[in-house]
């Protein structure tokens, strides 16, 4: 597949090596900085082009004719609507992706269509990983959380912490702890390592368990896994940008919320659009301040400005002073697994979080949804069983039939309104919905091929 990236910041970069990766994708790069371009060269196989993305010149000499999708990432949503209008009056490209920011946008579909903007799909990085910290939020414990079929069914990453119920016991005895609840768990990762689970595996302190169950039920498999924790009664905010004022926003009706930021300016604007949070002016890394706004009885401290520095340095400090649970925006992967070995409990990488987004429209065959998982290196999809036994590969066959790559699995189904746990037995019908797991995503290629139509 041709892929066109327009932007070599820390989204088009991360966007870049995750593709480049593919043996199948051919990636080319546009940007303005030729130095950027050079390095990501360096260390990719990608094509380069220098130049405005939105010129008509520069997208040909990318090659806009020939590619399969467009992926418009530059830090102007101008910039990036524009070239998908170029890309599709000029140059017929199929698909066409943008990240757009503004609300002002956003909050204006109508705006995108064949008709008027030709932006296929548009992605709002920020929104993203608002909803993303919202759902950590609601589910205490969790270390991800993700939806599928509509919010039907969540993934969930726990760190089985010790006291837990299921410390020390098998997979076997789930459903004796979790009675009228079916869950799968569909990979365990013990020391970074993958332990393939079965019904004989034993869930060990440290262990971090990824499981599949229908969205009420998740609560349920987490106090499993971990001491049952508390509602989340009050969050602390650190930085009033994008983000931090959507979160409050989504958080405040529910949640007591304090926000703190730096800016005076941006402090007043941030109060003026908030109903009930408290919204201070002051720097989140300031002991003083945090032992003066009770962080020891704060449950949640989200550090979430622009500086991923400040965010894990504010965060590490809450912790020590007695915040429950601390997490931290962090743009750099490195960044991100250093932030985890320490006491934060979540560091959240945007790039991650909207490279799913990107996916579902990647990925051949019938798959409509996909989330990134532990940095890139897993992946968990949902796929649409299509045709009848003789034209696929999946309908009409039991689960334990399916030939699966190494490290793959079958965690659930949805049948219309219906959430089936997957078992060896369970039969695939036309038009299933299947939620699949990959440990290793260098095996992305054989599922895909599961969902494409066969020859009769």
């Amino acid at each position: 597949m041709k892929i066109l990236i327009l932007g070599a910041g820390q989204v088009g970069r991360t966007v870049a090596r995750h593709f480049s990766r593919e043996e199948a994708n051919d990636v080319t790069v546009v940007d303005n900085d030729e130095d950027v371009l050079r390095d990501l060269q360096d260390r990719l196989d990608v094509h380069t082009v220098v130049g405005n993305a939105a010129y008509p010149s520069v997208l040909q000499a990318a090659g806009a004719a020939e590619a399969d999708i467009l992926v418009a990432l530059t830090n102007s949503d101008e910039v990036n609507m524009m070239a998908c209008e170029v890309a599709f009056w000029q140059f017929r490209t199929p698909t066409k992706i943008a990240r757009i920011r503004s609300s002002e946008y956003t909050g204006r579909p109508q705006l995108f269509s064949e008709q008027a903007i030709a932006v296929d799909v548009f992605i709002s990085p920020e929104q993203l990983v608002t909803e993303y910290i919202e759902r950590l939020i609601h589910n205490p414990g969790a270390l991800q959380v993700l939806e599928f079929a509509a919010g039907r069914v969540r993934l969930a990453g726990v760190r089985a912490a010790r006291g837990a119920p299921l410390i020390g016991h098998s997979l076997r005895e789930l459903p004796e702890h979790l009675e009228e609840v079916e869950t799968r768990v569909v990979a365990i990762y013990r020391g970074g390592r993958s332990v393939h689970p079965d019904g004989d595996t034993v869930i060990e302190e440290g262990d971090e368990v990824f499981f599949l169950a229908a969205r009420d039920h998740v609560h349920r498999v987490i106090a499993e896994l971990r001491k049952e924790d508390t509602r989340v009664r009050r969050v602390m905010i650190a930085g009033g940008g994008n983000i931090g004022l959507r979160l409050a926003r989504a958080l405040e009706p529910s949640t007591q919320i304090k926000l703190i930021e730096h800016d005076a300016r941006r402090a007043r604007l941030v109060s003026e659009q908030l109903q009930n949070a408290i919204v201070l002016c002051g720097d989140a890394a300031d002991e003083e301040l945090l032992i003066e706004e009770n962080i020891d009885s704060t449950d949640v401290f989200a550090a979430v400005t622009n500086s991923e520095e400040a965010n894990i340095l504010s965060a590490m400090l809450a912790k020590r002073l007695g915040a429950r649970k601390v997490m931290a925006l962090v743009n750099r992967p490195s960044y991100a697994d250093l932030a985890e070995s320490t006491s934060i409990d979540v560091a959240i990488a945007p790039q991650t979080i909207t490279i799913g987004s990107l996916l579902a429209h990647v990925r051949r065959g019938e798959v409509v949804r996909v989330h990134s998982l532990r940095r890139g290196a897993a992946e968990a999809i949902e796929a649409i069983a299509r045709g009848e036994e003789v034209s696929s590969r999946v309908v009409g066959r039991m689960v334990g039939e399916i030939a699966l790559p190494e490290g793959a699995a079958i965690g659930a189904l949805v049948r219309g309104e219906e959430v089936i746990i997957a078992h060896h037995d369970t039969r695939v019908r036309s038009n299933d919905h299947l939620i699949v797991f990959l440990s290793d995503r260098r095996h992305i290629e054989a599922v895909e091929r599961l969902f494409t139509r066969a020859a009769p």
